[in-house]
């Protein structure tokens, strides 16, 4: 533990007492002698990085939690046939840079949920680099994340049902097509459809609202 907290920049005392709040996994242990690795410092590091962000540790505690409860990079990634989308690992810090002040443990559970999110050890690997640049964009302007990722399970499940009927029409009527042909002729129906949609709807009104001074 002393070795740790030194190669940490801190106290054993505060080593001591992140492990009893649970910030840090237990060492292994063989007989009396605890062993510490690289994963308990890259933990303390981050900590370290995310209290200067201004997490509580508390809420540092709470995000623990949920991140050692999603699911393995290996079973989200592993889902389906490799697809067009670049994943992006991302060490907690990092995430939190992104989303400054949204990276809560509601907002992680909801993302690791859709399956945005998975773990691979100290890191968090985002399926999407489009996802994740259009979401950090979206709370740049103004939007709450919560919004942005509950947005975002609704438009899954439409996605979902428009890929099983292109799944449908194309196996029935075009099976001997190869997919690299079949798949960006469905986006761009998907595409142009939506488009269309969007432009049938008014504006939303930006004007600011009036003054009740007089």
């Amino acid at each position: 533990m002393a070795e740790l907290a030194r190669e940490a920049g801190i106290t054993v005392r505060t080593v001591r007492f992140y492990r009893e709040r649970g910030l840090i996994p237990p060492p292994r242990r063989e007989g009396r002698v605890a062993w510490y690795d690289d994963h308990h410092l890259a933990r303390l590091r981050t900590i370290a990085a995310l209290l200067e962000r201004g997490h509580t540790l508390s809420g540092i505690a709470d995000l623990a939690a949920v991140f050692e409860s999603g699911r393995d990079v290996g079973e989200v990634l592993g889902l389906g046939e490799p697809t067009e989308e670049t994943p992006v690992r991302l060490s907690p810090e990092e995430l939190a840079d992104r989303f400054e002040g949204e990276v809560t443990s509601e907002n992680l559970a909801a993302a690791l949920e859709l399956g945005h999110l998975a773990t691979d050890g100290d890191e968090i690997v985002h399926i999407s680099r489009r996802l994740l640049d259009v979401s950090a964009a979206l709370v740049r302007q103004g939007v709450p994340l919560a919004a942005v990722l509950e947005t975002g399970r609704r438009v899954q499940a439409h996605t979902e049902a428009l890929a099983d009927l292109f799944t449908e029409v194309f196996g029935a009527h075009a099976a001997d097509i190869d997919p690299a042909v079949l798949r960006p002729l469905a986006k761009s129906v998907v595409e142009a459809e939506f488009s269309i949609a969007l432009d049938r709807r008014p504006r939303p009104d930006r004007r600011p609202a009036a003054s009740a001074e007089r």
